[in-house]
This record gives structure tokens, sequence and C-alpha cells, in this order.
């Protein structure tokens, strides 16, 4: 195997390094998995013409992942805004009653403490809705069977509360389970197909500009069922590299760097 390493991400300067390659080698390579950038998709194209291009699984996911933290995050600035305006009423109906002699009580006939301060409704979690969003977040991003019982009930919750987030939630999953299947290549269009259809019913923004964006690259993206290759190992070998830079708190000498990398991780 070969690891070159490049300043910066530029297409020419990359191209150039990897054309110090020898061609025969270049045009051995039989699959290259990338993201969505058109700098790299230009990159393989040049130097690397024989080689299939496959998409990275996990790029279209976190991109939908993203997707539902925003539907979430939307949801929860709206629920801050209500309490706000619900606080500031409720203070300026305690100043209204304190001008009155009579007795204090509500809509119901219910009677009111004096200076009674605001507290936002609770659901049966004993959390607020703005609470309930707020900590919904981590269990977002997991599958269903790895929740535990309090994120299933806040999720149970949650999902009745605020049911795009579920439709949302669902769209971000099922989409996992898509490329979790062993299926060929035309199995996998057909359920992207499929999904495409679930995306447009829900008619998000943010959902359709990836489905979008899918269905320009689908070839490539279904390319994964052939081999199921991902960028996974070479991931985690740039979060390594970047941990180890960490630790070193910044980089002087740059070729002993290079060489303590490669002892520890070639």
């Amino acid at each position: 195997s070969i690891i070159a390493i490049v300043r910066g991400t530029k297409a020419k300067e990359v191209i150039k390094a990897l054309e110090k390659i020898p061609e025969m080698l270049r045009m051995s390579v039989v699959e290259v998995t990338l993201d969505f950038s058109d700098s790299m998709h230009s990159i393989v194209e040049k130097c690397f013409p024989n080689a299939m291009r496959t998409l990275d699984r996990f790029h279209h996911q976190q991109f939908c992942l993203e997707a539902l933290q925003e539907v979430r995050r939307e949801y929860r600035r709206e629920q801050m805004t209500k309490d706000a305006n619900d606080r500031e009423e409720h203070r300026l109906r305690m100043k209204e009653l304190a001008k009155n002699d009579g007795p204090w009580i509500d809509e119901d006939g219910n009677p009111i403490r004096r200076n009674a301060k605001f507290y936002p409704k609770r659901l049966e979690n004993e959390e607020t809705r703005a609470e309930l969003l707020a900590r919904s977040k981590g269990l977002l991003m997991m599958s269903p069977n790895k929740w535990t019982d309090t994120q299933k009930e806040r999720a149970e919750i949650l999902f009745r509360e605020f049911p795009a987030i579920k439709t949302a939630f669902s769209l971000t999953h099922s989409l996992r389970m898509i490329f979790s299947q062993k299926c060929s290549k035309e199995q996998g269009a057909e359920s992207l197909r499929s999904w495409y259809g679930k995306v447009a019913e829900f008619g998000n923004k943010a959902f359709n500009d990836i489905a979008a964006a899918m269905y320009d690259r689908e070839n490539e993206i279904l390319n994964y069922f052939v081999n199921r290759s991902t960028n996974a190992s070479a991931e985690s070998f740039n979060a390594k590299v970047k941990q180890f830079r960490a630790l070193l708190r910044g980089i002087i000498d740059r070729k002993f760097f290079l060489f303590r990398l490669t002892k520890i991780y070639a």
C-alpha cells in the first residue's frame, strides 16, 4: 500500500502528488471511495480513470442526521420563544391582578396564589417540552435498539408531541437500514427510489436537498452494494493522526513528526 500526505486539499496539488505514482499502478486501481467533494471527484477521475467510484455511505447518512437535528433545533427555538412569551404574559397578568382587591382566580375558577411564579407545563416524564427537545439530541443519533428505557420513554413522548421529528427520524433510520442490508445494486436502487418517495411526501427542504444530491450521484452511491466499501479505515486513521497531533500540542519538526507517525501507525 502507498500512503501520500499532501498539504492542503486543492485538486491540482493532490493530482500532482498522485501522478508521481507509476501510471501502471494507478491504472490498476479498481475502486476508490470518496465523499461528495467535487475536487475529490476530479482527482479520482484524473488519476484513477479505470477505478469504480463509490460514494461513502456514511457521508449521506451524516447529512440526514444533520437535517434531523435541524428539525429538532427548529422546534426547540419555537418552544423557547413560546415559553418566553408565556412567562411575559404571566408576569403581566400578575401585575394586573395586583391592582384588584377581589379574589384571584383563573379561567377555570381555580384560585391563584399571589406572586405565583411561572412554571412551564411538565410532561409525564417530568420534563418540559423545551427540556424534552434538548435532551433528545443523543437518542436521535442512535438506532432504536440501542436506546435505554429512559430514552425509549422520552422518544415515545417526543414523537407524540412532535410528529415531524418522528418522520425525520424514520427517514434517517430507514436510509441507515438500506445500507445495512446485504443486497444487489439493483435491489439497493429500488430501496432508494422508495426512500425518495417518502422524502417527497415529508416535504422538508433539507431532506429534499439531500435526496436531490443523492439522485444526481446515484450510480456512485449504489456502487457501495458491489463490494460494500467505505471510507471507515481512512477516517479512522485521520482521527488517530489528529489526536496524535493534539497530544503534541503542535508540530515544529515535521520530518520527525512523520517519522514517529510511521513508527506508531504504519
